[in-house]
């Protein structure tokens, strides 16, 4: 069997919400950026911007799991991780984990407006 080994991982991933203006809102206030509505495709979805190609995604109208069940998507976040933690909760979502500090960087936990799971994740060496 021969195995293969992409270069990421993870390709596109998409977010589930049941009010895609609050979704849009929120996303682009706790992370300082726009999501950019598409609506050429069955469904419309509202796309994270990115400079470079690789791994980003959506969020779409849909139906999210339980609160804090389903899987957890870490978007990047600018420096510090304190700032967006706050604007997690100024913007109606929840942090549920103090800063975690790991070798590529800094994250917290935390769930949207529809209890998503998500991670704010700053690199390591962001200023």
């Amino acid at each position: 069997m021969t195995s293969f080994i992409p270069p990421k991982a993870s390709l596109w991933f998409e977010i589930p919400v049941t009010d895609m203006d609050a979704a849009q809102r929120f996303y682009g206030a706790v992370l300082q950026n726009t999501l950019s509505l598409e609506e050429s495709g069955p469904n419309p979805i509202a796309m994270f911007t990115a400079r470079e190609p690789g791994a980003s995604g959506h969020v779409y109208p849909g139906k999210p799991a339980p609160a804090g069940t389903g899987p957890t998507v870490h978007l990047a976040v600018a420096a510090p991780l304190e700032d967006g933690m706050r604007r997690v909760t100024e913007n109606g979502g929840k942090v549920v984990s103090p800063a975690i500090e790991i070798p590529a960087g800094r994250f917290a936990y935390c769930l949207d407006l529809d209890g998503n799971s998500f991670g704010l994740f700053v690199p390591t060496g962001s200023a």
